[in-house]
């Protein structure tokens, strides 16, 4: 909690006027400061006013990171990087083949499709060419079982409201559309190519004011029909915050939903035979309902169910069962639990060319992927499979039809991304689609470390540095995410390699919270266990200091979205700790998060502060409600995006407002600064937008830890030694 105004020096006059007002909350016997709340309204002349001062204010210290010409350097080597572009792993349908890909130059992914006939790739959806501002993206898609016909998701501005068509593969002609409200849908099709199941939210005026995000619904939809005809299948008077999860077996027997509610690591699961009925009103089988466990099945070519479960298994299983037996009691396994690594996912090889059914397994063994064979009538590993390096496999597709023959893409620190095939009947791992650039890269080396957290937990953490070992302090970036079982592997980061091949050092912290370590390391850093991720990354700066690495006035700290709550901990916690901090569309305020964007369907994961015990939590870490009087902050970069409708910049306004009123450090030495910017969202931005936010991230850490290679201004004892543009070759190792 705040003290009072009278304990505080004068608030620094550079800051922009920020009323404070009288608002104080009696919750459950706490009286709960909110001087800020008139910040939440994003559409207020005062809002907007203070937003357009701190945009001046950003400006003009922006203006003293760089020398001449160095912004544009940074600017020009970061383009370099990012031209290595991105390829995926190929989706098949029948004899053409769908895939992902931008080339040097290009803003956004572009989905292709190649058939057969020797023609080679051609364009599907392009998001440039559909609008050349670049505001738009593609937010998923799904080709019928004949590929002749593709749904797809586009939205705008960064507001991830998709709207979702369909269009014929080969003439590109618009078959149905646009549909809205349609965010996050799945799409599962029936095999006549002619509908679909799919998931929407019901309309404005059908839901409770201000629930216009929520009340989500499984239909079924028949091209041409009326949307507004569409059959609601599933979800009728289920939670508010549920998300549906929807699936059609190949030969579009089985219907499969999973209900979620929120974002929790759980769902109840159902089935139903769409042959013992007709396709409107299917009837359901429960697999499993109202259990603390995740499941889902896919059916395979030889008509079993497969699960795959945390059931008593929180790295993970797959298991196998009858159609007629789906509950748990029936379950076999087939790739059972690894103790200490966590299953991902898998393809099934088959076919006549192999002399058993294989089962490709993908692990992941504290963040580093690796390949193995299970032989599924006997549930036991038979062989191993080389990877490309200890880095991150992902998206691994097997043809539907079936066959010997997997695909994978595949990333690591120093390599880009890349697709590879693997032939089950030689065991072979081929290069299928190099990187889309030929990226020459500066000297980096990667190092796996491991320190102990506050309560002795050890925790894994990824050091990207111009040296092997620490040769002297240099400036350095500490990164993390620590929440919803996301897990942060190793992954090629234009960001990251041009601050490494600046001179400085970028580690990355597994923390707990995390899904590195399975369902357990998750629940560890969930809920009432939240402390423990700001604990694990305090340890990961203490450790990095006490091995030379860095100093405390050359560490900063970076994290978006639940890593901006991280990142706002922390620095709210121990502010002497740290030197500069960017904290990327945050949320920061916790006692009110459920109200706003998509927070509600988060109380699963941080607790609800309507719940007592719960609020107790929240309040214990929450930012904004942690901040000082008197405190020396550390630097501050607050990076927010208007479109962002998952977690509303209002978040990132209220805390920088507490802070400019705080701290006691000059705000010309440790300054607190917003970075806005419209037309962009959350997750998917365009290249060309994401070059300047990069510049201005890297700029605002290197003029505050002191990285003159990057700035241009000034000798710098603590930069890194010239890099001589070779490689080492040396790498290593679900968004709320």
């Amino acid at each position: 909690m705040s003290t009072s105004d009278e304990a505080r020096p004068a608030r620094p006059a550079s800051y922009p006027d920020a009323e404070r007002l009288d608002l104080v909350e009696e919750l459950h016997g706490h009286r709960i400061a909110d001087p800020y709340r008139w910040l939440e309204d994003v559409s207020s002349p005062t809002t907007e006013r203070w937003s357009t001062d701190q945009d001046t204010l950003f400006a003009a210290a922006r203006d003293g990171w760089f020398g001449p010409e160095a912004r544009e350097t940074l600017e020009t080597r970061l383009g370099q990087l990012a031209d290595a572009g991105y390829v995926s792993a190929p989706t098949w349908r029948g004899t053409r083949r769908f895939l992902l890909r931008r080339r040097p130059g290009q803003d956004h992914n572009v989905l292709l499709y190649a058939d057969s006939d020797g023609k080679g790739e051609q364009v599907l959806i392009d998001p440039a060419a559909l609008d050349p501002s670049g505001s738009t993206t593609l937010d998923g898609w799904q080709p019928s079982h004949d590929g002749k016909l593709l749904a797809y998701l586009l939205s705008e501005g960064g507001t991830e409201e998709s709207l979702l068509r369909v269009i014929d593969v080969e003439t590109g002609d618009l078959v149905d559309g646009p549909i809205d409200r349609a965010r996050y849908t799945p799409i599962a099709w029936l095999p006549d190519g002619r509908s679909f199941y799919y998931v929407r939210r019901l309309a404005a005026d059908q839901v409770p004011e201000g629930e216009s995000q929520y009340h989500r619904r499984v239909f079924l939809h028949r091209l041409g029909q009326d949307v507004d005809q569409d059959v609601l299948v599933f979800g009728e008077g289920l939670e508010k915050t549920n998300y549906y999860d929807t699936a059609l077996s190949r030969d579009g027997r089985w219907l499969r939903v999973g209900v979620f509610r929120g974002t929790a690591p759980r769902n109840d699961l159902y089935v139903a035979d769409l042959t013992a009925g007709p396709l409107e009103h299917p009837e359901f089988v429960t697999v499993q309902e109202g259990e603390d466990v995740e499941s889902s099945v896919a059916v395979g070519r030889d008509g079993l169910f497969y699960v795959f479960t945390d059931r008593d298994a929180p790295n993970t299983r797959l298991c196998v069962t009858e159609p007629d037996r789906p509950t748990p009691e029936n379950w076999r396994d087939v790739v059972p639990q690894d103790p200490e690594a966590v299953l991902q996912d898998y393809a099934i090889l088959d076919g006549p060319e192999l002399d058993r059914p294989l089962v490709l397994a993908l692990h992941a063994r504290h963040g580093v992927s690796e390949l193995s064979l299970f032989d599924p009538a006997i549930g036991e590993r038979v062989g191993t499979v080389a990877t490309p390096g200890d880095g991150t496999i992902g998206g691994l597709h097997e043809h539907p039809e079936g066959g010997p023959v997997a695909w994978f893409g595949y990333t690591d620190h120093s390599t880009p991304d890349q697709v590879y095939r693997f032939d089950g009947r030689t065991g072979a791992v081929e290069l299928w689609a190099p990187s889309p650039g030929d990226v020459k890269l500066g000297l980096v080396h990667v190092r796996r470390e491991q320190y102990t957290s506050k309560d002795g937990t050890r925790i894994h953490l990824t050091i990207l540095a111009p040296s092997e070992k620490p040769d002297q302090p240099r400036p350095t970036i500490l990164y993390g995410y620590g929440g919803f079982d996301i897990s942060l592997t190793p992954a090629f980061s234009a960001l990251r390699m041009a601050w490494v091949e600046a001179g400085g050092v970028f580690a990355v912290a597994n923390l707990r919270g995390g899904g590195e370590e399975g369902e357990q390391w998750h629940r560890a850093g969930m809920f009432g266990n939240k402390q423990n991720v700001f604990d694990d990354f305090h340890a990961a700066g203490d450790f990095l200091v006490e091995q030379g690495w860095s100093t405390r006035e050359q560490l900063g700290i970076f994290g978006g979205s639940n890593g901006g709550l991280l990142v706002g901990a922390t620095l709210t916690q121990r502010p002497d700790a740290y030197a500069a901090v960017v904290c990327s569309a945050p949320l920061l305020d916790m006692l009110r998060y459920e109200l706003f964007g998509l927070g509600a369907t988060w109380n699963v994961e941080y607790g609800s502060a309507q719940v007592p015990e719960e609020f107790e939590w929240l309040l214990g870490y929450s930012p904004y409600h942690n901040v000082r009087d008197g405190a020396a902050y550390p630097a501050t970069l607050f990076t927010i995006f208007e479109g962002d409708t998952r977690v509303d910049p209002l978040h990132a306004r209220k805390l920088a407002a507490a802070l400019q009123h705080a701290t006691a450090a000059e705000p010309a030495d440790r300054p607190i600064l917003v970075r806005r910017e419209v037309n962009v969202g959350h997750s998917q931005r365009a290249v060309s937008r994401s070059i300047p936010l990069w510049a201005d991230q890297l700029g605002f850490f290197a003029h505050q830890l002191g990285l003159a290679t990057v700035t241009g201004r000034g000798g710098d004892s603590n930069a890194g030694h010239g890099n001589d543009g070779s490689s080492d070759g040396a790498p290593t190792g679900k968004e709320s």
